[in-house]
Parts: C-alpha cells; sequence; structure tokens
C-alpha cells in the first residue's frame, strides 16, 4: 500500500501539469491509498480534488496539505491530521501571503515555530551542511510530527540523495516515506510541464538546461513500480501518516457574524420584525391573504434551513445603501421572494408576478439561497469598505476568480516558450479568426506562415489545446463577499489583491457552493448609475421625488412599449443589442412579464435549444399547446409550453424524469460547466429512461435533452431576468418621458452599457435632440440638461475631452467668471491647467467662442509669446490663418472627444460622387424585400454568438441610422481583411425583410473603405 502525500496539481501556478480531478482520479486507479494535494502555499485545489471524490465515489482519502519554500534552503510540506491543523495550516498561509504582493508569499522561521497540529514532511536537498543545519532545527522544534521525504527521480543523482536521506535518518532519528513529489498525473505531461515551466522562468524552454524536470519521473507511478525502487517500510510510512490524517473538507461548518442581530433578539425574531416592519412599507398594511400564506411559508423555510444571518446581512448591507441614497437593486432566487421584496433588497412586487415564490430556496435541492445585489458602479467601493470596516479584515474577504489561459494568451506564452518570434506570434494571433466554424485556428496556420508539418508547429498547437482552460493565477471575484463570526482565515486562507485594500480567500465561487459556504455578492451595475443621476436632475428641475418604485408603481404604459416594440431601446437596459432589437418587434412585449421573457430569450441557451421559434409562433398566431402530462404543464404553462428559463430545465428534470433533489442540483452544475468538461452526457441516459419509465415518449424525451444541452453554459434565471425587467422597464419610461434627462445620466456614466458616447449622442440627434459642444465657457466636468430657446438640449462636458484632469477643470470652473472668460489667455493665466490639457480642450475645439478655429488656437499656444511682457500688448495678432474643413474638423473631434455633434463621416463621405448610390440607414424601409442594396456606415460592432454557427453580425452607422448586417462564415472568410480590420466599411448585399418589418442585409462583397478618411478613431465593441 502507499499513500502519495507530496503532489501539486496546476494551481501551483505554472508549476503543475495536471488538474486536481486528474491527479486523484489517477490515483484512485492505481490503488493508492490516500493522496495530498500540496499546492505550494495554497489550498486552491483542493476543493475541486473533494468535489471529484464525492461526485464518482472514489475509493481514496484527499489529505489537504501545502508545499513551502523557506529562504530557498527549506522545503516542507504541511499535512492536516484534524480541524485544528487544518485552521493552523490556514493561517499560515494567510501569514505568508498577507507579508507579500499578490502573488507571491514569505515564509517566516516563527510560522513553522508555532506549528502545534500540522505534520511536517521534510524535502531535504543534497547540501549535507545545510542539511545538518535544518535537521538539527526540525529535531528542535518539530521532531515528533516530522518524517523525511524520499524522491527517487531515476534522474543520476539518486544515489547521492538517498545517501544524504540514510544519513539524515541515522542523525536525528526521523523516519523516512517515500514520495514522487507528483506534478502531473500521466508522464505524457511532461512537454506541458516543460512549456510551464519556461513561461514562469520567462525563457525558452531551451535555455531552461539542468532547472528542468530531466525525466518524466514526478508523476503518479504504479504501485508495482514503486515497490521497485523504495524500501517496502519507507512505502509503509506513507500510509501511517496518511492514517493519521482524518480531516475532511465536509467538516467545515460556517457561521454568520452575530453584532447584526440586537440584544435581546434571536436571528429569526429580528427577521420577523424586519419583515413585519417592511410590510407596512410595501403594503399600506395587512397584505391580501395569498400574500400572507406565501410569507410565512417563506419564514418558515427560512428558519428550516438556518438561513435568517444570511437574509439579515443582505438587509443590513442595503439599509446602508439606502441611508446613504446609493441605488441598489436584488436579483437571485432567493432576492424574488416576498421576504426580500418586504426587506427592500428587491423592487420586484410579488403582485406583478408570482410565478417564482416556490423556488426561491429549493429545500429539495439543498441549493444555498442565491442573492445577488446590484449597487451603482461609481459608488459601490462605498459599500465594500462598509463591509471591511464593519466586519474587519480578519473577518471578511472577496471570493476569488481562477483566471485561465485562454486561446490568445495560451497561444502567445506557449510560442513564446517554444522559441517563435513575438512579433510572428502577435501576427497570427491578431489575424486568425476563432470564429470560423468550418476551419478551425490550426487549419488558418498555413495561410498565416506555419508550416503545419514542421515538429515545433505540431507542439505548438498540441501544448497550446493543452493548456488552455489551465488556471494562470487569483483574481477577485466581482463582488463575492465572504463574511465570517471568527477569523477568516481558520476556514479558508486569504491572500493580498492586486488592488490595495482588498484581499481574497483562496477559493472560488464554486469551491464555496461546493462546501456550502455562503457569499455576499456586492455587485456593480452602470444602468443603476445612469438611472439615479436621471432621477437627480428630474427631481431638481421638477421638484419631484421619481423613484423606481414610483415608475414600477405606475403600471403598465402602453406608450412605453409602443417605444419597445419600435426597437427604440438604444441606450436602455439589456433590451439594447442589435439582437434584442430584432427580437423586440416580433415578441412585441406588452407586460412585465413580457420583457421576463424577452430578456431571457435572447440568449445562446433558448437559441440553442431552438425554443425561441416555437414561442414566438405560439405568441403570435396562437397555436395550441399540447402538454405530455399535468406536471408538465404547471412547469410550462406560463412559457407557452417552452422552457426558456434555466429553472424550468431542472424542474423539468425532476417533475418529468424523476430526478431527486441532489441528482437536480448534479444536472445543474453539469449545465454550468458542460462547454468546460462534457460532463452533461453522463446524465443522458438517466434523464432519458427517467421519461420514458414516466410514460412520456421518446421523442419528447430526446427533445428535452437537446434543449438541456442548449442551455448548458448559457441558461437565464428566471429570477435574474425579473429582476432585470424592471430596470429594463425603469430605463425605457425614462427614455420616453425624460429623454434629455436620461442621455445626460447615461453619458455621465459613461464607461457602461453597449453604447459609446458617439453611439448615443447620435441615438439623441436623431430624436430631434440638440447637443451643443464642448466649450469653455458653457461646460462643466458633467454632461449637463440646458436650455435653449425653452426646448431641453444637452450639453456636453469636459469629461469627453480625451488628456485632461477631473480635479483641475473642476477648479478651472469654480473661478470662471459668471460672464465667461473673455480669451485663452486668461484661462491660462488661471495656472490651473497644464499646457498639454490647453492644447486638448484646443484641439476640441472647445475655445471657438473665444479665439476662432482650432487651428489658430493651437497655433497661439504653440507660439507662447503673449505670455512675456514685451508682447502683452498685442496678443491678437494673425499668426496663423489656415482654418481647418470639415474634414478636418471631424477628424480632429474623434480624435480629441471620441465623436462630433456637427458632422457624421457617413455624412461627408456620401457627398462623394462615387458612392452616391449608397442607401442611406433611413431609405432601407422603402426599399423592396430581397432587392439589391448598396449601404456604407462606421462598424459600431461585430458580433458572432456561438449559437449562430458562424453567422457575425455586424452594425453600420450613418447619419441616419443603424442597419444590421448578416455576414455569413464563407463571406467572413473569404473577406476578411475589410472583414476584421473596416473602420468604414461598404456592403454590398440583399436586403431582407422580415414579416414584422425588421430589416437585415446579407452581405454579399465588402469593402474596407477606411482609406477614405485613416485618420479617423471611430470605436467599435468587437466580439463581446
Amino acid at each position: 500500500m502507499f499513500a502519495e502525500l507530496v503532489c501539486q496539481t496546476n494551481f501551483s501556478f505554472l508549476t503543475g501539469a495536471s488538474e486536481p480531478e486528474e491527479m486523484v482520479s489517477t490515483a484512485a486507479f492505481l490503488g493508492y491509498q490516500a493522496l495530498a494535494i500540496t499546492d505550494e502555499c495554497s489550498v486552491a485545489g483542493v476543493v475541486r480534488a473533494y468535489a471529484e471524490i464525492r461526485r464518482n465515489s472514489l475509493p481514496i482519502k484527499l489529505v489537504v496539505g501545502s508545499r513551502f519554500k523557506l529562504a530557498d534552503s527549506l522545503e516542507v510540506v504541511l499535512l492536516c491530521p484534524d480541524k485544528p491543523a487544518y485552521a493552523e495550516l490556514c493561517r499560515i498561509i494567510t501569514n505568508a501571503r498577507r507579508r507579500s504582493a499578490k502573488g507571491e508569499y514569505q515564509l517566516a522561521e516563527w510560522d513553522l515555530k508555532s506549528i502545534r497540529h500540522c505534520l511536517v514532511i521534510w524535502l531535504p536537498g543534497t547540501c549535507r551542511q545545510t542539511n545538518t543545519h535544518w535537521g538539527q532545527w526540525l529535531h528542535r522544534f518539530l521532531f515528533s510530527r516530522s518524517w523525511i521525504g524520499a524522491s527517487r527521480l531515476l534522474d543520476g543523482l539518486d544515489e547521492q540523495r538517498f545517501a544524504e536521506i540514510q544519513f539524515l535518518e541515522q542523525t536525528f532519528s526521523m523516519p523516512v516515506m517515500a514520495t514522487s513529489q507528483a506534478l502531473f498525473h500521466h508522464s505524457d505531461r511532461l512537454p506541458v510541464q516543460h512549456v510551464l515551466h519556461a513561461i514562469r522562468c520567462n525563457t525558452t524552454v531551451a535555455e531552461l538546461g539542468l532547472s528542468s524536470q530531466a525525466n518524466a519521473e514526478r508523476t503518479l507511478r504504479p504501485l508495482n513500480k514503486l515497490n521497485k525502487l523504495y524500501p517496502r517500510k519507507w512505502l509503509e510510512q506513507s500510509t501511517v501518516i496518511a492514517s493519521r490524517c482524518q480531516f475532511c473538507l465536509s467538516q467545515l461548518k460556517y457561521q454568520y457574524p452575530a453584532e447584526i442581530i440586537p440584544a435581546g433578539y434571536s436571528a429569526r425574531q429580528f427577521l420577523r420584525e424586519c419583515v413585519e416592519a417592511g410590510i407596512l412599507k410595501r403594503f399600506g398594511g395587512e397584505p391580501e391573504p395569498a400574500i400572507r400564506a406565501i410569507i410565512e411559508k417563506e419564514l418558515s423555510l427560512i428558519s428550516e434551513q438556518h438561513y435568517e444571518y444570511f437574509f439579515l446581512t443582505i438587509y443590513d448591507v442595503v439599509q446602508f445603501a439606502r441611508r446613504q441614497h446609493i441605488l441598489y437593486q436584488g436579483r437571485g432566487s432567493a432576492a424574488n421572494s416576498v421576504v426580500c421584496y418586504c426587506l427592500e433588497i428587491t423592487a420586484v412586487d410579488p403582485r406583478q408576478i408570482d410565478v417564482l415564490f416556490e423556488r426561491f430556496i429549493s429545500k429539495e435541492r439543498d441549493e444555498p439561497p442565491d442573492i445577488d445585489v446590484d449597487f451603482e458602479h461609481e459608488r459601490r467601493e462605498e459599500v465594500i469598505q462598509y463591509i471591511y470596516n464593519k466586519y474587519g479584515r480578519e473577518r471578511t474577504a472577496l471570493a476569488a476568480t481562477v483566471i485561465s489561459f485562454r486561446f490568445k494568451s495560451a497561444f502567445k506564452a506557449v510560442g513564446k516558450a517554444l522559441g517563435f518570434a513575438e512579433s510572428q506570434l502577435d501576427y497570427i494571433v491578431k489575424n486568425i479568426n476563432r470564429r470560423d466554424k468550418v476551419m478551425p485556428w490550426k487549419s488558418q496556420l498555413a495561410d498565416l506562415g506555419l508550416d503545419p508539418t514542421v515538429l515545433k508547429v505540431k507542439q505548438l498547437v498540441y501544448l497550446v489545446e493543452q493548456i488552455v482552460g489551465f488556471p494562470r493565477h487569483l483574481s477577485q471575484h466581482v463582488g463575492g463577499f465572504v463574511i465570517s463570526a471568527g477569523p477568516l482565515y481558520e476556514l479558508v486562507p486569504v491572500e493580498n489583491a492586486a488592488m490595495a485594500e482588498r484581499t481574497v480567500i483562496q477559493w472560488d465561487k464554486d469551491d464555496l457552493e461546493t462546501l456550502g459556504l455562503l457569499k455576499v455578492d456586492v455587485l456593480a451595475l452602470g444602468m443603476l448609475t445612469a438611472i439615479r443621476k436621471t432621477f437627480d436632475i428630474v427631481n431638481q428641475h421638477m421638484d419631484s421625488t421619481l423613484s423606481i418604485a414610483h415608475i414600477t408603481g405606475l403600471g403598465d404604459d402602453r406608450q412605453v412599449y409602443d417605444m419597445i416594440c419600435a426597437a427604440d431601446t438604444v441606450g436602455v437596459f439589456q433590451i439594447e443589442s442589435r439582437a434584442q432589437m430584432g427580437m423586440l418587434p416580433r415578441l412585441k412585449p406588452r407586460k412585465y412579464y413580457d420583457l421576463v421573457v424577452q430578456i431571457a430569450i435572447v440568449r445562446p441557451g433558448p437559441i440553442q435549444g431552438d425554443m425561441v421559434h416555437p414561442y414566438l409562433k405560439r405568441r403570435q398566431h396562437g397555436e395550441t399547446v399540447n402538454y405530455p402530462s399535468a406536471e408538465v404543464e404547471k412547469v410550462l404553462e406560463r412559457t407557452m409550453g417552452v422552457p426558456i428559463f434555466q429553472e424550468q430545465v431542472i424542474q423539468l428534470a425532476m417533475v418529468a424524469a424523476g430526478f431527486t433533489g441532489g441528482e437536480a442540483d448534479q444536472l445543474r452544475r453539469a449545465m454550468a460547466s458542460w462547454k468546460k468538461n462534457g460532463r452533461l452526457n453522463l446524465f443522458r441516459e438517466k434523464l432519458v429512461n427517467g421519461m420514458l419509465d414516466k410514460g412520456y415518449a421518446p421523442e419528447f424525451a430526446n427533445t428535452l435533452f437537446d434543449q438541456i444541452k442548449g442551455f448548458s453554459g448559457y441558461g437565464f434565471p428566471e429570477s435574474h431576468s425579473a429582476s432585470f425587467a424592471v430596470l429594463a422597464y425603469v430605463s425605457c419610461w425614462l427614455k420616453f418621458y425624460f429623454p434629455v434627462e436620461f442621455y445626460v445620466g447615461l453619458l455621465n456614466s459613461w464607461p457602461m452599457g453597449f453604447y459609446t458616447p458617439s453611439q448615443l449622442v447620435q441615438d439623441a440627434q436623431q430624436h430631434d435632440i440638440a447637443v451643443l459642444p464642448v466649450c469653455i465657457n458653457a461646460s462643466t466636468w458633467d454632461h449637463q440638461m440646458v436650455f435653449v430657446e425653452h426646448q431641453k438640449a444637452i450639453r456636453l462636458g469636459f469629461r469627453l475631452v480625451k488628456g485632461v484632469s477631473e480635479l483641475n477643470l473642476n477648479k478651472l470652473v469654480s473661478v470662471r467668471p459668471t460672464t465667461g472668460f473673455s480669451s485663452v489667455d486668461e484661462v491660462k493665466k488661471q495656472q490651473l491647467l497644464r499646457h498639454n490639457e490647453i492644447s486638448a480642450l484646443a484641439s476640441a475645439d472647445a475655445f471657438k467662442g473665444l479665439a476662432g478655429n482650432r487651428f489658430q488656437v493651437r497655433w497661439n499656444i504653440m507660439d507662447g509669446q503673449s505670455e512675456l511682457p514685451l508682447f502683452g500688448q498685442d496678443t491678437q495678432t494673425e499668426l496663423f490663418s489656415l482654418a481647418p474643413d470639415n474634414t478636418e474638423n471631424l477628424i480632429e473631434d474623434y480624435a480629441s472627444t471620441g465623436l462630433s455633434v456637427s458632422h457624421h463621416p457617413i455624412e461627408l463621405i456620401y457627398q462623394q460622387p462615387q458612392f452616391r448610390r449608397i442607401t442611406l440607414a433611413k431609405d432601407l424601409k422603402q426599399a423592396p424585400n430581397q432587392s439589391v442594396v448598396h449601404i456604407l456606415g462606421c462598424v459600431t460592432c461585430r458580433q458572432a454568438p456561438g449559437t449562430a454557427s458562424g453567422v457575425t453580425f455586424l452594425t453600420l452607422e450613418d447619419h441616419t441610422g443603424n442597419t444590421n448586417v448578416v455576414v455569413w462564415q464563407s463571406t467572413a472568410r473569404h473577406q476578411q481583411q475589410a472583414f476584421l480590420k473596416a473602420t468604414i466599411l461598404q456592403v454590398d448585399g440583399i436586403l431582407e425583410r422580415s414579416p414584422e418589418g425588421v430589416i437585415h442585409v446579407i452581405a454579399g462583397k465588402l469593402t474596407d473603405c477606411t482609406d477614405i478618411l485613416e485618420q479617423l478613431r471611430v470605436s467599435a465593441r468587437d466580439f463581446h
């Protein structure tokens, strides 16, 4: 028998070459008694190994541990025999990590001296003097819990290594145990390990020399080979250690902090009191009996699952936001409970949507409650610091996100490690079309200068495919907080994040979910910032108190839905993309729940599952829906017999295939990771047979499984869609009734959303809203709503100008005379702006009202002689008379602010004779269906959904509107340069008009016209 107790996975970043799951599966297959996952100063991979063992009932014990280096002369592995030892290990890792910058650690002797519970495996080197020193040290401080780890690696040093180990064993009376110090689960991963090593050392594999692994012996080796390599007592000693290690991750229990509960209350009593107070606010008194019954049911379920602290923690956070007037919105299955509505966590009124209550906490599936809270993206940091200040950094940290190699990063890193020139790698990465479903990237290499028959190129392809998906480093989660009653580092190690004042744990959200540990999601949403800023403008000018609750309380507004059905949704939330705009005239939402469906249906899940067309047919033409059973009807009735939401798919597995709660939870996880590991196929037989056993037709069973595959990794939850629909409707309401204020709020919240400031300004102008340029005497840092001849207009702010400081511009505005500055020199004399900032303002034509054109101002600034006393009286001398033409003004506008309020690029190009046959966006409505059209526009968006069979959707913008272009894969492949690189593109194609009036142009010929205005810088949203 044997236990491998020194094993590093690919969570020893750029060192280990196998995943934790591969390690435990292989160890179990080989008949090992136990396997220790001992990544360097980390436990980041242990939960994945634990989940793999539990998921597949593997006959192997998992030992938790970690490997450390001290001053490059001592290497030890610490193992956890019990829970106190695990807490001790987490503390040691936390201390070592917190002493150093992100990604590094610094172990101190004190960390090892303080060990009282962990077991120690010493991995000595070959230097007698160093070994003697540390042998004495370990004998003095940790003798009763220390072993010597012996490795036979067949690298020519085994004789020297074994002689040293025998000397240490005899000198210090330490027992010896055998270990392979595994870095990979199979010998064929050696090339991968070499490449990872080279990437870590920022060199090539050829230059690694003796520092690289000499052979593939640091793998999980068969027992018969180990018996030949090691003395029996050394092998047996590994199992002795393993038998002492009884700690399991299932022993970890999570406790929420108690200070959120006032003295004299239990958690249950305080939650009840908060909910009852919320009932009065939300319902104005006792709610109707049906609502009261749901509240009681939810409170009972919360109590049974012991989730009171979780709900009260969220409640405490959102109450802070309310006190600080920070807009927020809760979402998730639990967030759409009536309890959360009463706690003011969500604005989703249970009287508007009554289909979510039974699923807000899944008792049957034993899932933790799902509540995400979105806050204004510009003010979320206030909420984060509130949490840190309230609970202290010892008890709270952000969850981790595992950053993995994706194709581009893997290709460049592996190519560099193999010795390819960086310039060649950059060229290939930029020109390879990963969205081509017919011609994979490997087949494109020959056209890009790499001969696929050359061994080095074959190695590049193989190693890139191996490394894609490997973890690269840990980063911080977007907002998932873990808060504990005691020191968090006794539950999981904590380390520094790259961002100052942030700390992260070593587990990601999936790890936390596996162990049933709860996190509080504090997320950022730009639309909330835009809505709040819009509210501020409206309330300031109308002396009103506009709010989300006020708007939703008004009920469904017919005029707002008319605007939505017309796809006039640029800038609004969720339904603003070109794909959503194409669906709106077809689905024709007329009420709140229609928006819930609309948001979820334009997703890869429903599209891949072929659910969109059946739903639209039934909605538009009233087709009768035949349900195979009453149970299925209950699940699908609200969506006309079509599973559109993720929750419906899980429910169908339970009611139609007889899945238990635990099996349904496994199915949900398999769906989430289907694209990564293909585990979903393991459920096919059980799902299909379960439905057949219940009397369902084979066609229904197979169709349902195909739909589930379509949802995998892409399905959108109804609970999230319900919350998003509230914000979608509110943003549409604001755009319809207060368009100027809404555009100003959007522009002042940028960067956010789907559209650039240029596109938002274009949309505003197409709605007959005047947009005024940046002006030194009228603008502030933010954009403003102003009145021009009693009409609302938008005055652009200094925030648009590239290269200027908000602090300096605000200082300048604070000293600006009420009548404005009289000259550029007066601005310069304030000495508040740097020279380059004045030049940037000149380029943006902000001085137009003072000194003519931008060329003149820049010349005067560069001349600088007016600042000298001798020339002080002659500041108006004409030194430069050349004025820019319209094209030059346009280029300058885009270069300095990213947009132009005077001209659109296509407006100028359209005046040239060769483009007179071009059809403008506004005129496409009059063009016959299936006719040949020629269109020209700035490419503002390229989208290639994974569902679109290689199709790419382009958006071309001209001065009259936007045109949707469909580019088939073959068209894109044969005209790749124009397809991928054009800023201004001419498309000759066929116009297609749907029965609902949605227009697309099917691209034929693509012509890159960028050179006509080659200095123009137009931003495009490419492949998001």
